[in-house]
């Protein structure tokens, strides 16, 4: 057989990961605040970019023969009117007004009454380098895999924990009230004010938060915290209870006072004050990747007055947003010494790099805009009258009406917060039908399904134990599709015996 060598021509079309692009994604996905030290950077590289509405003296031409890779400049942000659902036609999807009043800055604050909720426990233009995220696709980046948080742990056991929506909805919004440590010192009142739903039904829901692990998260103070820890052992009787209401007591180590008040001898005590010591008293800290910080909002939305024709005003928070310019004075003054190839060429590269940045910028706050005027009037129900009011939304749902892709609106609601009446809340807490999948459907992580099955495990008694078959039927019933070889999988992984093995345990401990 003889091999030959050919040329040949093929037309196609493929999507190419230019530098551009992949700028694009990230300006997309970053906070204002991360957007701000982004910009930092790309100040010192790029000497054609200066800050807006700065006094900074001109770079030097050294500095611009030193300098290497891109920049920005910010337009101003128009403020969006979101009118009213019943004014919008239910038929077709209707892009946010614009509204040319005055900004949100220059109207009343938003209501900060009795608690701050502002605080809680974010080469020139090639082929491909559209910064419009419209039609974008899922790209490479979607694969890289990231850190698992206190709040990702925590949010994927109630997701299977509470059935309910709205309890879900409550819940995942105290996830963001934790502290350094994992106390929850919120006044409950006040939360249940903001949300307007009954004091009662917040309590129960804490207590069901209290059942997560770690064992010991939202306490509300030490000596509940310990407590928690103590009962998942079996180990809080009378005595320790006790102990546990005179911590100060053991701080000051009168023994004496101890061993009167909690009524046993020395040995008792020293056992009691040894399980003490072996707790956690800060179960947060467990978790390497979990930094509380200060949330400060990406957006801000109000509603506007009958005037403007109701509805809500959204926009960018000034504060946070960086805004720098293109030097265009600058650049015509040093490309007039600029005499040789080279030095015009990389003068061209820098303006050119510094344009496209400029707009991908300016695209990156229209699409906030528009993705967060959008979730706005899909839950304008629970601004006006609070959670019970929320109602089930995935991002397929949103991508759909404003016409882009899933994975841009993804992007924009992850690690971006909005400034409410209500409080302070992350994008992605509106969107209340749990983890989604790219078909919409819900899913679930593993570590959430084994999650689970430990507490499904845990809850069965010597007369009715489970077998693989039944956990898979239980899951199913919580809208969990499994097979019964990766519940096996799974329960061997968590070193579970088989239903047999702890049937024959159970009898011989009971």
């Amino acid at each position: 057989m003889a091999l030959h060598q050919r040329l040949d021509l093929k037309q196609g079309q493929a999507l190419a990961m230019t530098p551009q692009l992949q700028q694009a994604i990230k300006l997309l996905q970053l906070s204002n605040l991360e957007l701000s030290e982004f910009i930092e950077t790309e100040l010192e590289k790029n000497p054609l970019l200066e800050r807006d509405g700065s006094s900074a003296t001109e770079p030097s031409v050294e500095s611009l023969e030193k300098s290497v890779d891109s920049p920005i400049e910010n337009t101003n942000i128009p403020e969006i009117g979101v009118h009213s659902s019943d004014k919008k036609d239910e038929n077709k999807s209707q892009e946010p007004e614009l509204d040319t009043g005055d900004s949100i800055a220059e109207k009343e604050a938003i209501d900060e009454t009795d608690y701050d909720y502002s605080t809680s426990t974010l080469s020139g233009v090639g082929a491909g380098g559209d910064m419009k995220f419209d039609n974008y696709k899922n790209g490479f980046e979607n694969t890289l895999v990231a850190n698992d948080t206190l709040r990702d742990h925590l949010l994927e056991q109630i997701h299977l924990d509470f059935p309910d929506k709205k309890d879900r909805a409550i819940a995942t919004l105290m996830v963001d009230y934790l502290d350094e440590s994992g106390y929850f010192r919120v006044p409950l009142k006040i939360l249940a004010d903001r949300l307007n739903c009954d004091i009662k039904h917040v309590e129960e829901i804490l207590s069901k938060l209290q059942q997560l692990d770690p064992v010991g998260i939202f306490a509300q103070h030490l000596s509940e915290c310990l407590a928690l820890q103590l009962k998942d052992i079996d180990r809080l009787d009378p005595a320790m209870e006790k102990l546990l209401q005179n911590l100060d007591v053991l701080a000051n180590h009168d023994m004496k006072k101890l061993r009167a008040l909690c009524d046993v001898d020395d040995e008792d005590i020293k056992g009691m004050i040894d399980e003490i010591k072996a707790l956690d008293p800060k179960p947060a800290l467990n978790f390497e990747h979990f930094v509380p910080q200060t949330v400060i909002p990406d957006i801000f939305m109000k509603p506007l007055p009958k005037s403007k024709g109701g509805g809500w005003a959204v926009e960018l928070n000034s504060d946070t947003l960086p805004r720098v310019l293109v030097n265009r004075t600058y650049y015509a003054k040093v490309s007039k010494t600029a005499l040789a190839k080279k030095d015009k060429e990389y003068l061209a590269e820098r303006l050119s790099t510094a344009n496209w940045l400029v707009r991908a910028m300016d695209q990156r706050a229209q699409t906030i805009l528009k993705v967060a005027g959008e979730i706005i009037l899909q839950q304008e129900a629970f601004f006006n009258y609070g959670v019970e009011y929320l109602k089930p939304l995935v991002l397929k749902e949103v991508a759909n009406i404003i016409g882009m892709h899933e994975s841009t609106v993804s992007r924009v609601t992850n690690n971006k917060y909005i400034g409410t009446p209500r409080g302070v809340f992350e994008l992605k807490y509106f969107f209340t039908s749990g983890v989604s999948n790219t078909d919409g459907s819900a899913g679930f992580s593993s570590k959430a399904i084994k999650s689970r099955l430990k507490t499904l495990l845990n809850a069965e008694s010597t007369d009715a134990i489970l077998s693989d078959d039944d956990l898979v039927n239980a899951l199913r019933k919580e809208g969990i599709t499994i097979a019964r070889r990766t519940v096996a999988k799974y329960r061997e992984a968590m070193k579970i015996p088989s239903s047999i093995q702890r049937r024959r345990l159970k009898k011989r401990d009971g």
